[in-house]
């Protein structure tokens, strides 16, 4: 029997309740909206997106697989926190992971490729806006990384600079961290249109190691 309908949305393919307040609580998360420790209340987040508990519950329970969230006795789901020496772990598999996926990337990159990166690199060197200097440099990075080819490889990638973003704005925010990433870009470039794939990879593992010992000079103390 054909119900005649047009238009109709393909409802298998919405992201369901839960997804959509994931995506909205890790962006929050992030960004720097919800600070380190903050409490997420399972109220709170189903009274504003109008749900029940349970999509939220299904988000909370992912968040605290990826990292973001942590469960606390008496206290319920908050932001969850990382030391400075997890965030120099974080930073050495970031490093680890993406000298690799260049190493990967460079052999097959084509003008086009190239001329992404580089138009994502002329951007992020001309953003006014501070608290968009880190998703103006993944879009850098991730522009080298795509011609590998690798999504499993980019997925972990993306996962993790999603996990020091609050971080990274901070250091490029200190000690001329934007000045000095614009040009380090340019040395991963140069490499890049040289078909040097180990020196990208090694100007990529400096060039991240290097934000890390910046971070962790300017990192507020926690007593």
């Amino acid at each position: 029997m054909t119900l005649g309908l047009q238009d109709v949305p393909d409802l298998g393919a919405a992201p369901s309740t839960s997804q959509v307040v994931l995506r909205h609580l890790r962006a929050a998360i992030v960004s720097g909206d919800l600070a380190e420790g903050a409490p997420i209340g399972q109220d709170d987040v189903a009274r504003r997106f109008n749900v029940s508990k349970i999509p939220v519950r299904e988000a909370l329970k992912q968040l605290e697989a990826e990292g973001f969230v942590t469960f606390l006795r008496n206290r319920g789901a908050v932001v969850a926190s990382l030391s400075e020496p997890e965030i120099a772990q974080v930073f050495e598999v970031r490093a680890m992971l993406e000298a690799q996926a260049i190493k990967l990337a460079v052999p097959l990159m084509t003008p086009e490729h190239l001329a992404r990166a580089e138009a994502a690199a002329a951007v992020f060197a001309a953003e006014p806006d501070v608290s968009q200097w880190a998703a103006r440099n993944w879009e850098f990075h991730s522009a080298l990384y795509a011609p590998a080819g690798r999504d499993f490889l980019m997925g972990l990638i993306r996962q993790i600079n999603d996990r020091v973003a609050r971080f990274l704005r901070v250091q490029l925010t200190v000690s001329g961290g934007h000045f000095h990433a614009v040009t380090e870009h340019h040395e991963i470039l140069s490499a890049c249109r040289q078909c040097k794939a180990e020196l990208a990879a090694t100007l990529t593992h400096d060039h991240i190691m290097g934000a890390c010992r910046s971070l962790s000079i300017h990192l507020p103390r926690k007593d």
